[in-house]
Order: C-alpha cells, then structure tokens, then sequence
C-alpha cells in the first residue's frame, strides 16, 4: 500500500482561558488508498485532525506529510490543496450562489482547468444527486441538500485525498445509502477518511476504524472485528448494536480486544 498521508508525532495545542488544552498529544498515523473511519466521543481531537490534514491548522509540532509533500512550505501546500477534498463538519456558502456556481467556484479555488470546468462540474452535481437542483440557489437547499452540495466542492478537483467530518449529517436514509455507495467507488483509487459520530456508516464504508481519545489513537482495526468485539461485550438490552457496544468496549478497554484489533 502507498502511503499517501503521514504524520509523526504531530501535537496541536490550544490556549484558553489560561490553561493549555492538548488536543493531538504525539500522534502518529499513516494512511494509504481506501475509505478509513474515524470515531471517537467529543473532543478526542477528530476535528483537529481533521484540519491538520486539510492544511487549514498547522501542527505545534512533528511532521505531516500530503501526497509526499510538506504542508508547512508554502509553494507544496498550494500542491497539496489541488489534489486534496475537505467537507468540514459546518462549511459557509454564498446564499445567492446556485449550486452550480457554488461548484465551479470551488474549481476555481482549486485549479481546475477551464476548459474541463464545466463538465468536471456538471458530472460532480450529478455524483452526489442534484442535477435538478443545480440552477437553485443555495438559501434555497434543505439541510441535506445543502450538506450534498458541500460534498460536491469537496469532489470537484476530483481529489487523491478526501477528508469528511461529520458527512452524513442531515441526510436522510436513502440520501445516506447513496452517500455510501459513493465513498465505496471512491475508496477504490482515493485515500478516504471520515469522522463519525454514526458507527453504522463506519462500519458499512469502511476498510478500517480508527478510535481516538484523548488527542491520541487508541485502537485501529477492521469494522468485522468491532463487532465480533461487541458481541462479546456486555449489554444488548438496552438497544445498542453490536457495532456500538464494540465502539465502546475498544474505546475504554471494557473487554479484551480480538482480531486485528491493536
């Protein structure tokens, strides 16, 4: 497997209110072709990860690599952004812009040619399914319509490196069955990453989990294992799954770990 995103001791901290909060403490994480899932419970440092990855937040400290290249030079960070997809957790929009204009802006930003603008845009909106909603303007899209739209400019520039936090929010069931459909034809050529809160979408898409807490990686593994895990955990009465009784069982350690589970 080439490796395509590295970091290496990578520690991110914040200032607030006179105290120091670390968000990413020495994390190491090397990914390569395929979908990856993210999960971990609020403030385990998903989103900044996130962000470092998208060359929106420089790291404190380590290294992180793109594509072979370092975000922290100027000249390899444009390089890096014209082949890399972000859709953050909350994204703005021009309220006047269609979703058409929306998404040929974000070609722009990106460098995509023009002479294949149009059509990289036309097939883009089709991809994530608003053909006929591509001449409305964007105050006009539903939550879930306005979250397909930003995975649209996430695709554009039909990137090597996608990252998505938070993709699924506001997509209603079928709309999240198409959204994986997607992410599995784009795992095939693409290094994926998601950021979850929604286990089943992890466990649907994904060639692997990766749990964080804390600001590091505590566990990464195959979604099979995360449910062969929870099937041997306690609990079941009260209406979780397997899959998030494993969640949680390989997140504190509630149980002894099995598989590929490391």
């Amino acid at each position: 497997m080439t490796t395509t995103v590295s970091l290496t001791g990578v520690t991110v901290r914040f200032e607030r209110r006179r105290s120091i909060r670390t968000a990413l403490d020495n994390l190491s994480l090397d990914l390569g072709t395929g979908v990856h899932g993210l999960l971990g419970p609020n403030g385990a440092g998903k989103t900044t990860l996130m962000r470092v990855l998208a060359t929106v937040l420089p790291a404190g400290s380590g290294s992180v690599r793109l594509l072979g290249r370092d975000p922290g030079n100027g000249r390899q960070r444009r390089d890096i952004r014209r082949h890399l997809g972000y859709l953050p957790q909350t994204f703005g929009s021009y309220p006047r812009f269609t979703v058409r204009e929306f998404v040929e802006y974000f070609a722009w930003l990106k460098e995509v040619p023009a002479g294949r603008t149009p059509a990289v845009v036309t097939r883009t909106i089709e991809r994530v399914g608003l053909t006929d909603r591509a001449d409305t303007r964007m105050k006009s899209l539903s939550g879930g319509m306005l979250r397909r739209a930003g995975l649209a400019q996430a695709l554009v520039n039909e990137p090597d490196v996608l990252l998505l936090d938070e993709p699924t929010a506001g997509l209603d069931p079928e709309q999240r069955v198409s959204f994986r459909r997607l992410v599995r034809e784009l795992g095939a050529y693409t290094t994926v990453l998601i950021s979850t809160h929604i286990v089943e979408d992890v466990a649907s898409v994904c060639d692997e989990v990766i749990l964080m807490r804390d600001g590091v990686i505590v566990r990464r593994g195959v979604p099979d294992d995360l449910e062969r895990l929870g099937a041997r955990a306690a609990g079941g009465d009260d209406g979780t799954s397997a899959l998030e009784r494993g969640y949680t069982a390989a997140l504190y350690g509630t149980t002894t770990p099995v598989g590929r589970w490391r």
